[in-house]
């Protein structure tokens, strides 16, 4: 049974989508600490909880990677 794994294309993207979703999430949290209206901090939290699912998705398939196994 063979294992299927990314090329190295493929995660170099995925390295890259990682890192761009990790920034977005850094983002939003602190972007919250210093914003005074509610209804654009509880989207920044919706954004920041997508981000967490997002980057948790992400990591799968990077685990998949040639260079990691």
């Amino acid at each position: 049974m063979e294992v299927e794994s990314l090329a190295l294309h493929e995660t170099m993207e995925t390295h890259e989508i990682l890192n761009f979703k990790t920034v977005c999430l850094l983002r939003s949290k602190l972007m919250q600490g210093i914003c005074f209206d509610n209804e654009l901090k509880a989207l920044m939290e919706k954004d920041v909880q997508q981000s967490i699912k997002d980057i948790n998705e992400l990591l799968g398939f990077y685990k998949q990677s040639q260079i990691l196994q």
